[in-house]
């Protein structure tokens, strides 16, 4: 799992860089965020009905959020120890 995917993700989503949100698509390894990341886009430049795009943006959101989270629990306890 490449926790820097769903960081891009998110970045990219946040600044509207659907291109580079595209490339992240066809790159990332995670199929479940590829496939989330392609509902988006074809709804965001083919769905005339807001209420689907924004469906499709929170499920992705929600997909990062949970991917992000499940990485972070992968992380060695010494990375987010305070000193």
């Amino acid at each position: 799992m490449n926790k820097l995917d769903y960081d891009r993700a998110l970045y990219y989503t946040h600044r509207s860089e659907w291109d580079n949100l595209l490339i992240l698509m066809v790159r990332t390894e995670d199929q479940f965020l590829s496939k989330k990341i392609e509902h988006f886009l074809h709804a965001y430049n083919f769905e005339k009905d807001y209420s689907i795009i924004e469906k499709h943006l929170y499920s992705l959101l929600r997909y990062i959020d949970h991917a992000n989270e499940f990485a972070m629990d992968e992380l060695p306890e010494t990375l987010y120890q305070l000193p």
